[in-house]
């Protein structure tokens, strides 16, 4: 089982708690190998994925981080629909058959209607959704502007997706 960190566009506190909580699945078991999406160079023009090797390696430890593959994305992939668009080839190249996407735990619902929607062509790949703790939502939601904001677009992007956008 390969487990992915939703990661398009995310805050970087947030990457790393979706990170986190793929490392976890693999510590418990649950999967076999994490597949992180990153973008193809960072802002100066670097690679990625050397980066982000050594970041794991500093983080869990080299046994971890060897079971973390690297998918890169393009800078167009900066919504759910986007996300799973551009990461579903590099998903069927390699012939994964069940995928656990982790994202903030608001977001679950929707995620995984979106990767069940748009991966449906594929009767062969199993998708899972397991949410993780966004460190800046604060509960009460409603009483935090921040939150407050969030949790509303969440809400009008699940109607949205439910009534048939993307």
């Amino acid at each position: 089982m390969w487990t992915l960190p939703s990661c398009s566009k995310a805050r970087l506190p947030l990457k790393k708690v979706r990170i986190a909580g793929a490392i976890n699945l693999l510590q418990q078991g649950i999967a076999d190998r994490v597949l992180l999406s990153v973008p193809r160079e960072s802002y100066w023009g670097e690679s990625i994925p050397p980066v982000a090797r050594a970041y794991l390696v500093r983080a869990y430890g080299e046994a971890l981080a060897a079971r973390v593959d690297f998918c890169e994305t393009g800078e167009d992939a900066n919504s759910t629909a986007q996300e799973v668009q551009a990461l579903s080839p590099c998903i069927q190249a390699h012939h994964w058959r069940s995928v656990v996407i982790v994202t903030s735990t608001y977001h679950t619902r929707r995620a995984g209607i979106l990767w069940r929607k748009l991966t449906a062509s594929d009767p062969n790949l199993r998708i899972s959704v397991t949410g993780v703790e966004d460190p800046e939502f604060q509960q009460p939601w409603w009483r935090h502007r921040q939150s407050a904001k969030t949790g509303l677009m969440e809400g009008m992007k699940l109607v949205w997706t439910i009534l048939g956008g993307r």
